[in-house]
């Protein structure tokens, strides 16, 4: 009887509850998005200051509305074929190669001199960043010759206001050629293979110019240093034309003589008698067909 008159226990559950609601946590969402802006702009910032003229141009292009359907040959998509009636966008990865390391001069169609003064810095800018690739190309194609470390001390490559050069030189007790000849020793033959294969890479034209030193020279017949240096010129062409450069590719072959010492200031200087191939800087002339 006890048991049935004793009154029930109650057990009361109380909820700590949170924070008001305006305590929530919609204010990580927003720090979330504005952690996630600021970096997006520091991305961006990075981006602007790292990428070339070239890559700027080309994304700018990308995005541009009016480049997407300009051509009217191929599926009007980037990098598409060009009809024979129509110019369109040039497909060819060659072509499309020597359009971008020398892009046309008369880009600019507005007639406003200022922004065809910007054009031509662009453009120039494009030229310069090409070139200085074509000048790194050359380096490590040469850094990754067998003979390298006999080699390298017979080769300066650097870049001029013609375009990019390379200059195979003497050294003492160990030339490039035959003395009084225009036969190359098997090593300079090969490297000139080397920088065949890495200019064949460019559109550009070379020009090759043949050095002496300052040393009087007379072979049979009159033969001078006019005459070594120029036959030395040759032999160095018909080098890389054996590794297929093409006639069109070919600027000038010249023989300098001593005229233009590398060291002026020391004519007899064995470095003096070099070999001189650049890359020029000037539009390539591309056959009427393209």
């Amino acid at each position: 009887m006890a048991n049935a008159t004793q009154a029930p226990t109650i057990i009361k559950k109380i909820k700590k509850g949170g924070h008001g609601g305006h305590h929530g946590g919609a204010w990580k969402v927003a720090y979330a998005d504005f952690v996630t802006a600021m970096m997006a702009f520091f991305l961006l910032m990075w981006l602007i200051n790292t990428t070339t003229p070239e890559q700027k141009r080309g994304i700018a292009d990308y995005f541009a509305p009016e480049s997407v359907s300009r051509s009217n040959s191929g599926n009007g998509a980037l990098l598409s074929g060009t009809s024979a009636a129509t110019e369109g966008v040039e497909g060819s990865g060659q072509l499309a190669a020597k359009t971008a390391l020398n892009p046309p001069k008369d880009a600019n169609q507005d007639g406003d001199p200022s922004s065809a003064e910007s054009q031509q810095a662009e453009d120039q800018a494009v030229r310069d960043a090409a070139l200085e690739r074509a000048a790194i190309r050359l380096r490590q194609a040469i850094q990754d010759m067998p003979d390298f470390a006999k080699l390298s001390r017979h080769v300066l490559i650097d870049t001029t206001p013609e375009g990019a050069r390379i200059q195979l030189i003497d050294q003492d007790g160990r030339s490039m050629f035959e003395p009084g000849s225009s036969e190359p020793t098997p090593e300079v033959r090969t490297l000139l293979q080397e920088v065949g294969k890495v200019i064949d890479e460019f559109p550009n034209r070379i020009s090759i110019s043949g050095h002496t030193d300052g040393e009087n020279f007379s072979g049979p017949g009159g033969y001078s240093n006019w005459d070594l240096s120029s036959a030395r010129a040759n032999a160095t062409l018909h080098i890389l034309q054996e590794g297929g450069l093409a006639d069109g590719r070919v600027a000038e072959v010249v023989g300098k003589a001593g005229a233009d010492p590398l060291y002026p200031e020391n004519p007899y200087a064995s470095a003096n008698r070099r070999i001189s191939i650049v890359l020029l800087k000037e539009a390539p002339v591309l056959p009427p067909d393209l």
